[in-house]
């Protein structure tokens, strides 16, 4: 037989999970375990005392009995038989155990003891019959042994036997289908989740914080609040450590609050701080919180399992109630058993008792009541749960009560869980809630950054870009610290990969700030903040994957000169340049649209008139539509770079102002439209490197204001003599083509200053070349040079030389007549500088500051 202790382990569940217990479900629990009491307590007594003890029903009593209309000589005849029986058998009755049997005697027939005496008087008949004790069966101890058995499987009911191991039964089902869904692994894993999630965020400081921050200040509701904290250890005082609320019991007295008449609520300062490591403990239950939600909330098997085990009860209860109601009746203290072993005893009926009979069925009474009770509340349930749509669940009270007005409502089982939560606390959904709010989220990151990134933290990280600004570059950061704003000489900020950048109106005090960079940062501000932007910021870089990701106020910047876009804009979602028109951008003189654009958007004529420089860097793709260049009268500088054009545009010949155009990375073959370029005559500038050209057309002479002419990277055999008429020319860049001679007439260019013929075939230098007295700058790296001219100390001012690369087996001493020129500005192999003589070598050693640029 089984104890106790091994039955009430099934009905044992985690301590924690007594959050998820509402009341009906306790008291099923308890009534269970009392109703498996009774049923352990009822099988012991029928295990220790259960049996019957018969007794023969004589045939002439079962005569009179049934024949109750015979004479009256007939009646004396048969009692006085009768009681010479009693008296034969009153001297021969002995007692063993519960059995009474009768002693061995000379067997007496039927007829003889039936026989009546008449010598006997009547005053000894009285006698005997006052004397006598019972009747006389002539049955031995075996004899009442063998039937008390057989009656026993005879004639008591089979519920009166099986009663206790039935209760048993029944109530092991109750109490295994209270908590199967505790059990089952698809919600089991679920719950135990919920539960170790709840735990955490009920005890989490950030809870505490979040909420004592949006606390009501009447005094009615902070009393409500004290008392619920006082009867809050009630509920979790006998949950377990691990994920259990019960280490949250002192959590309304670690908060800070205090209340008193003068004061409703009063922080203590340690909730304001949130330590570090606080901090990275609620943004990781912001993650779980959030994973949990997209798990569970994608199907109601919980509340499924929960509604099943719940009719199972109830069915189970109104099963148990008719059957048990039926056979409460049958169990009694007499039967009759009617054994068919006459030919064994002689008797063909007994009358039996059952002297268990009376506290089975006491204990069959009470089993009724408990499942009785059992029943009503199974009933209860049944109704709580199809009242009410617990698949849904609203947090608008605690939106209400909190600042947190964006805490979603939840469905499916989350919903459910919540609502089983509520029937234990409903403090537990509350400070669930705050991990359900992005608001909330937010806050957490703005104080855990705010905390992480100080001023002195910020100060390191500034640093001096190639303008000489002050620059701060912030990545992948949860949002902007507070402390960038008190950074008051900031020239320059970059914010990248920064989703919830916002710029507050303390963004003010920097008065120094004209530069900001958004790299995929949709960053919000104030309009505070705004109005500050608008009338100082002087350029801004927008990189974005989406056009979308642009923010609105960008295209309200009207003082902003310089505009940095990059992404796509060519997608069906994005028609042209973003959503907003650039209309506003009145005092734009710089624009710059890095993307995959066919056509040169509409919304950028709306400021044409303004604009003074324009750059398009097509990622490969055919920018085939270029009319909209021509209201772009204002236009100095163009740029149309990686756009797969094959030739120079018409529509640039329109540019009267344009002085600078940059063609770089396209698929240009043939400049013949060059001579189109006379109508410019304010072109100083013309980059077409990076090209296919294959000869340059003599019509550039027409350029005649041409300063610099690169055509670095193309297809180039040849340099013909009209590209030496150029006399204003003073930066040629033909590198990386595949020129064998460099003309003579290179002397021609008396302002040449910047000379790269890098990446070559040149094996003879022309003596013409150094009468280019200005150049500072010649690249001949890369050829077949042999020898180096001595003439090339005529060129005082050259500042850099480079010369690696080639066939030279030695340097010109003359080198040190080149005043400006140094080791450093020197690109040359190691051995051939060791060939120059020594002083040479000390003059190009020496550490003198170059008063000018040497670059292009």
């Amino acid at each position: 037989m089984f104890t106790l202790a091994e039955v009430a382990s099934l009905n044992d569940i985690q301590p924690t999970y007594r959050i998820l217990k509402p009341w009906w479900d306790v008291f099923m629990d308890y009534l269970a375990v009392v109703m498996l009491m009774v049923a352990i307590f009822a099988g012991t007594m029928q295990l220790t005392k259960d049996q019957v003890v018969c007794l023969p029903v004589l045939q002439s009593t079962v005569n009179s009995k049934a024949q109750p209309g015979t004479s009256g000589k007939a009646d004396v005849t048969t009692a006085e038989t009768t009681t010479g029986q009693a008296e034969a058998a009153s001297t021969r009755m002995v007692s063993f155990g519960s059995a009474p049997t009768v002693t061995p005697d000379v067997p007496l027939s039927r007829a003889t003891s039936s026989q009546y005496q008449p010598t006997e008087s009547g005053q000894t008949l009285k006698k005997e019959q006052k004397d006598s004790s019972g009747r006389k069966t002539n049955l031995d101890f075996q004899q009442y042994v063998f039937i008390n058995q057989m009656c026993y499987h005879l004639a008591l009911p089979w519920y009166s036997k099986y009663f206790p191991y039935l209760a048993l039964i029944h109530t092991i089902i109750l109490i295994v289908s209270s908590n199967f869904w505790f059990k089952y692994p698809k919600t089991c894993s679920k719950i135990e989740h919920f539960v170790s999630i709840l735990g955490k965020c009920f005890e989490s400081p950030w809870t505490t914080k979040a909420l004592s921050e949006t606390a009501c200040e009447d005094s009615e509701e902070n009393k409500q609040r004290l008392t619920g904290a006082q009867s809050l250890p009630k509920h979790v005082s006998t949950s377990s450590d691990e994920g259990s609320p019960s280490a949250s019991t002192p959590m309304i007295t670690k908060t800070g609050f205090k209340f008193s008449t003068e004061k409703p609520v009063i922080e203590v300062p340690s909730v304001t701080i949130l330590d570090k490591k606080d901090g990275e403990q609620a943004k990781a239950l912001f993650e779980k919180v959030r994973k949990f939600r997209a798990h569970v909330e994608d199907s109601d098997l919980i509340y499924k399992l929960y509604v099943v085990q719940t009719v199972i009860k109830t069915v189970k209860f109104i099963f148990i109630l008719c059957y048990t109601a039926n056979f409460v009746n049958a169990i009694s203290f007499e039967h009759i058993c009617n054994p068919k072993v006459e030919h064994l005893i002689g008797y063909t009926q007994f009358e039996c008792t059952h002297n268990m009979a009376y506290m089975l069925k006491k204990l069959l009474i009470s089993y009724i009541s408990l499942i009785c009770v059992y029943g009503f509340v199974c009933l209860y349930t049944l109704f709580w749960l199809f009242r009410i749509p617990l698949k849904e669940y609203s947090f608008e009270k605690v939106r209400e009560e909190s600042s947190f007005s964006d805490i979603p409502d939840v469905k499916n089982d989350f919903a459910f869980l919540l609502h089983m939560v509520d029937q234990y606390d409903q403090l537990y959904s509350k400070r669930f809630g705050v991990f359900l709010s992005e608001v909330s989220e937010n806050k957490l990151r703005e104080i855990s950054l705010n905390h992480e990134w100080t001023f002195e933290k910020l100060r390191q990280h500034v640093s001096r870009n190639a303008q000489d600004k002050q620059e701060l570059h912030l990545f992948m950061l949860s949002g902007v610290p507070d402390a960038v704003f008190d950074l008051t000489d900031l020239d320059v900020l970059k914010l990248e990969l920064i989703p919830e950048a916002k710029i507050p109106a303390k963004i003010s005090q920097m008065t120094n700030l004209q530069e900001l960079h958004l790299c995929h940062c949709p960053a919000k501000v104030e309009q505070t903040a705004f109005s500050f932007l608008r009338d100082h910021l002087r350029c801004l870089h927008v990189k974005f994957t989406d056009v979308g990701e642009i923010p609105a106020w960008v295209y309200l910047l009207k003082n902003l000169r310089e505009l940095y876009l990059i992404g796509n804009l060519n997608s069906e979602n994005n028609k042209m340049i973003g959503l907003e028109s650039l209309r506003e951008l009145r005092h734009l003189k710089i624009l710059n649209v890095k993307s995959n654009l066919t056509k040169i958007p509409s919304n950028i004529t709306d400021v044409a008139p303004h604009l003074t420089k324009l750059v398009i860097h097509n990622d490969g793709t055919k920018l085939v539509v270029l009319n909209s260049l021509k209201k772009m009268m204002n236009v100095a500088e163009l740029e149309l770079q990686n756009c797969e054009l094959e030739r120079i545009p018409h529509a640039i010949f329109s540019l009267s102002n344009l002085q600078e155009l940059d063609l770089k990375s396209n698929s240009i073959r043939t400049i013949e439209e060059i001579i189109s370029f006379q109508h410019l005559k304010r072109l100083t500038c013309l980059k077409l490197w990076h090209n296919r050209i294959v000869n340059i057309p003599s019509s550039i002479t027409h350029v005649k204001n041409l300063e610099s002419l690169y055509l670095s990277n193309n297809k180039l055999e040849s340099l013909p003599a009209a590209v030496f008429s150029l006399q204003k020319l003073r930066c040629l860049d033909v590198s990386y083509n595949s020129i064998a001679v460099i003309p003579i007439e290179i002397g021609l260019l008396q302002n040449l200053q910047h000379f790269h013929i890098t990446g070559n075939k040149v094996d003879i230098l022309p003596k013409q070349l150094f009468k280019c007295v200005k150049l500072r700058t010649l690249s001949l790296g890369q050829n077949c040079i042999t020898s180096i001219p001595e003439k090339i100390g005529q060129l005082l001012q050259l500042t850099h030389l480079e010369l690696k690369g080639n066939c030279l087996d030695r340097l010109p001493a003359t080198l040190g007549q080149c005043r400006l020129l140094r080791k450093s500005g020197l690109v040359v192999e190691d051995h051939l500088f060791d060939t120059l003589p020594s002083e040479v070598k000390e003059v190009l050693n020496q550490d003198t500051s170059i008063p000018f640029a040497n670059g292009i």
